[in-house]
């Protein structure tokens, strides 16, 4: 007897059924889609020098940071991010953000039109967001969203090797060299 289940169709059945799965998953407007599972050494020591940075500056709770394993709610997907701060502790089990304030991706060949469009807008979607951070394994080099005080979202603003990231919001600055720290120059 062949026995199929049915495929989510909303965010909390897909956040159930990629619960324990093996591979990476995203929900797309509806549609799951396989993602990238191995990265580079490049893409490892940046998100890992990232969540470093982040840790050690919103070392206590209700500040959550955390790696591509965990997820978050768009207004019409779920996403796992490289990098996230959730600005609210939630329930142990939850199985995405309660409150995401910062969503960081590394770009790879394969996401960048991806990370800078549909990412982009989706994220943004995201009452709580206060900050879109794009990160380029290439070159020292990032791209910032900001929300306003108005809630309206700045266009991405270019950091460049020996400028500052610089997250007000979150009482966080950083020079992004520290982000590439590890790497050649």
């Amino acid at each position: 007897m062949n026995i199929q289940s049915r495929l989510p169709t909303t965010p909390d059945e897909f956040l159930r059924w990629n619960e324990g799965r093996e591979g990476s998953w995203d929900f797309v407007d509806g549609r799951i889609v396989e993602m990238m599972v191995r990265v580079s050494k490049a893409h490892a020591i940046i998100s890992g020098n990232l969540q470093f940075l982040l840790r050690s500056a919103l070392a206590s709770p209700p500040h959550v940071v955390s790696s591509a394993d965990f997820g978050v709610r768009t207004s019409t997907s779920v996403r796992y991010p490289d990098v996230m701060v959730d600005g609210a502790m939630g329930n142990p089990s939850d199985l995405a953000a309660a409150m995401p304030l910062l969503i960081a991706e590394v770009l790879s060949p394969s996401t960048e039109p991806i990370d800078f469009g549909p990412k982009a807008d989706e994220y943004r979607t995201i009452d709580s967001l206060r900050y879109y951070l794009v990160l380029s394994q290439e070159v020292r080099r990032a791209w910032l969203w900001a929300r306003g005080t108005d809630d309206r979202w700045s266009d991405p603003k270019l950091i460049e090797a020996d400028e500052s990231v610089d997250l007000p919001d979150l009482v966080i600055s950083f020079n992004i060299d520290e982000l590439y720290s590890g790497l050649p120059s």
